[in-house]
């Protein structure tokens, strides 16, 4: 069994990681840290894991958390990269949830989340967790840098244009929304119920700290530098990601419901759906699937990408142990064949 511990146990990210490593048919929960909850059993805390986790929540020690084969941070940017170094030295997998692995610049990193790197030198190491593309270097990977869940949506609904050439690269639209769980758990006025019920609003429209991350992917696709406009909205909902992604086409485009078709066949976690279909968050909601739907209004030569995510799942937790898998030789779906919820 994979002895791993978790870094963070009390936000939503890491109760998503208990929730899904709990039901991991080759994973043992040994480590789950918390301040607040030091001492405290798992399922008191989160009743909804009763019969499924009897570990103790503790205060985060190094020899405790140096003891597992693999630690997930599911911690606020910032704290991961100041024991990251040391677990890796002891031989532990380490797969990060927060920002601080996802840029390769620490310059950038350091522009956008105002913090020095601690660890700039690891930044070179850490293998960018979306296994669509990095599939084989996260297997030989020590240190994965888990994708953030806009970059996740947009990312996998643009890749196959960018890496076929036939869109226009300097004129991409990211206009994406999210659940209010995106914001993570803590009180916050701009997240309590009051606030967010019965409104929708954009936000961040000047620079949201995901930007150098998406572009940073779709560059790479592309093979060169690419112009994004992302504008984050924030939706009435518990969880989901919903990306509209708009682009110009090139004169040598061809059929767009293949291209999609053709790019993901063998993905376990992207559904191409039907062409003429419309993607929908309650369809991938507590799953590990992006769903895809791919248009071009009017026949004309916009292409209208729309891509959807659990922000919870497959935009963290659920990516994250699809990471892990690979990491430790399982099958990518091992502990992740869960049907959506639906309604």
């Amino acid at each position: 069994m994979i002895k791993a511990g978790i870094v963070g146990g009390t936000g939503y990210t890491g109760v998503e990681l208990l929730r899904i490593l709990a039901l991991h048919p080759e994973t043992h929960i040994a480590v789950v840290t918390s301040r607040t909850d030091s001492g405290k059993r798992v399922d008191a805390v989160y009743p909804s894991l009763r019969g499924y986790c009897e570990t103790e929540f503790t205060a985060p020690d190094l020899t405790a958390l140096a003891a597992c084969d693999v630690v997930f941070f599911a911690t606020p940017h910032g704290t991961a990269m100041l024991s990251v170094g040391k677990l890796l030295a002891c031989g532990v997998k380490v797969l990060d949830l927060s920002a601080d692995f996802r840029l390769e610049d620490a310059a950038q990193w350091q522009r956008w989340y105002g913090l020095e790197h601690a660890c700039p030198e690891l930044l070179k190491e850490a293998v960018y967790g979306l296994p669509e593309i990095n599939r084989e270097a996260i297997r030989q990977a020590r240190l994965v840098a888990c994708p953030g869940c806009y970059p996740t949506a947009v990312q996998l609904g643009l890749l196959p244009l960018l890496e076929q050439g036939w869109v226009d690269n300097q004129n991409l639209i990211a206009d994406v929304k999210s659940g209010v769980s995106g914001a993570g758990r803590k009180a916050e006025l701009a997240t309590l119920m009051s606030e967010t019920g019965e409104s929708f609003k954009a936000y961040a429209v000047a620079g949201h700290r995901h930007l150098p991350e998406i572009r940073q992917g779709l560059a790479k696709a592309a093979g060169m530098p690419v112009g994004l406009t992302f504008v984050p909205h924030l939706t009435p909902m518990i969880r989901g990601i919903h990306a509209t992604l708009y682009a110009q086409l090139s004169a040598h485009a061809g059929n767009l419901q293949a291209l999609y078709e053709d790019r993901y066949a063998n993905e376990v976690f992207v559904d191409v759906l039907p062409e003429g279909d419309h993607a929908d968050t309650r369809h991938v909601r507590g799953s590990n699937r992006c769903q895809i739907a791919v248009h071009r209004p009017q026949h004309g030569n916009t292409v209208v990408v729309l891509s959807v995510i659990d922000n919870l799942v497959k935009g963290a937790s659920g990516q994250a142990v699809q990471a892990m898998n690979l990491m430790f030789g399982l099958a990518e779906d091992c502990g992740l064949k869960t049907v959506a919820l639906y309604p």
